[in-house]
């Protein structure tokens, strides 16, 4: 059974189509998360909406292009969109909390405890945290984020059970519905492989910025950190409940075996990479198959300036990232040491911090490296 649930709610369905959001919707997603709360569970929102909101309430018919007036929509549609949130919940004797969070936020190890437990505390008083993208200051996700990803990566950081994405649409088809009438709903996916992928169309509203391809990114980092994901109609009636136990909507099932756990999860997916590291084949294979520690004899080129204890990536010979991890030694080091015996460290070097480049409890797989 879910404990802990992370529910996902985009534009498009929270305004219903376009303009304020919706009251009556709110209210009755309300209503639904209370039922949920009286079954024992723990419900985490990460709402869309800011920035449709401030459209209507500036009567704006499209999105701004220009970034500071997307961020000043923003800024006046958040006070709006909590506003709908705290009314509907108010009716139920159930307090919201809003969490605005940044890429920055994720990235930094320290922050991202902070926020965890945050969230924790606003749990534990029986409140609902409501979540969204810092819009207003956040450059990078105005112009190529989706709360998709940061429904995600919320999920990991809450150790959330499931992710469920309420969206425009009911799940994942072996076709594009828009084209083929008779196009079927995957019910299960095991495994998120290329053609499940190739199953992703594009962006699905005018409203939202995420579609079918960023959901099953998202659903691709929860499942690697042992989290399920659902993706149904959120102008489903009861769709809370029916997704929870599996009577519509796609699940996305998490990997039993080798999950990543909490320092890992935000080492695969939290921090931003500093440079990359290219690996012989053999040391791609102890360390996916083998959970071993990247050495310098794995190592065949370095790129990036990076100092000790930063976050990189690591490929394989077919350029793929495969693993990140926190490196034991700077880039000029490394360059030094690559394709070199540990017992050759101190020489080289003069001193020497450890024997391995990458320690396996600094090392995360990413995706399906695990076979």
């Amino acid at each position: 059974m879910y404990k802990r649930i992370v529910v996902k709610i985009g534009s498009s369905t929270i305004t219903r189509g376009s303009g304020p959001p919706n009251a009556e919707y709110i209210s009755q997603l309300a209503s639904q998360i209370m039922r949920q709360k009286q079954l024992g569970r723990q419900i985490v929102l990460v709402s869309s909406g800011a920035i449709a909101a401030g459209m209507d309430r500036l009567q704006l018919t499209e999105k701004p292009r220009n970034l500071s007036h997307k961020q000043a929509a923003a800024a006046i549609g958040q006070g709006l969109l909590m506003e709908a949130y705290e009314q509907a919940f108010s009716w139920l004797s159930i307090p919201v909390a809003q969490i605005l969070l940044t890429r920055e936020d994720i990235q930094d190890r320290q922050r991202y405890v902070r926020a965890s437990g945050t969230i924790d505390a606003i749990l534990h008083y029986g409140a609902i945290p409501i979540v969204n993208e810092n819009d207003t200051i956040a450059v990078d996700e105005i112009k190529f984020g989706d709360n998709d990803t940061l429904a995600a990566l919320v999920a990991t950081l809450t150790d959330a059970d499931a992710l469920l994405i309420l969206s425009d649409v009911d799940g994942l088809y072996d076709e594009n519905p828009n084209d083929n009438p008779k196009a079927k709903l995957i019910p299960v996916v095991a495994k998120i492989d290329r053609a499940i992928e190739r199953l992703a169309g594009g962006v699905g509203s005018k409203i939202g910025s995420g579609g079918m391809k960023t959901k099953i990114a998202a659903a691709r980092i929860c499942a690697s950190s042992g989290i399920a994901t659902i993706i149904a109609s959120g102008n489903r009636e009861n769709v809370i409940e029916e997704a929870l136990e599996a009577k519509t909507g796609t699940v996305f099932l998490p990997k039993k075996e080798h999950a990543l756990r909490s320092r890992k999860r935000w080492i695969a997916f939290g921090g931003q990479p500093k440079g990359d590291i290219l690996v012989n084949d053999g040391a791609r294979s102890q360390i996916i198959k083998g959970g071993k520690s990247l050495l310098p004899a794995g190592i065949v080129s370095v790129r990036g300036d990076f100092v000790s204890s930063d976050l990189v990536d690591i490929m394989g010979s077919d350029g793929l990232v495969f693993a990140q991890g926190i490196v034991n030694y700077d880039s000029a080091s490394l360059i030094k040491i690559k394709g070199k015996r540990s017992g050759e460290i101190l020489k080289i070097l003069g001193e020497k911090n450890s024997d391995e480049a990458i320690h396996r409890d600094n090392l995360a797989l990413k995706f399906d490296s695990v076979k």
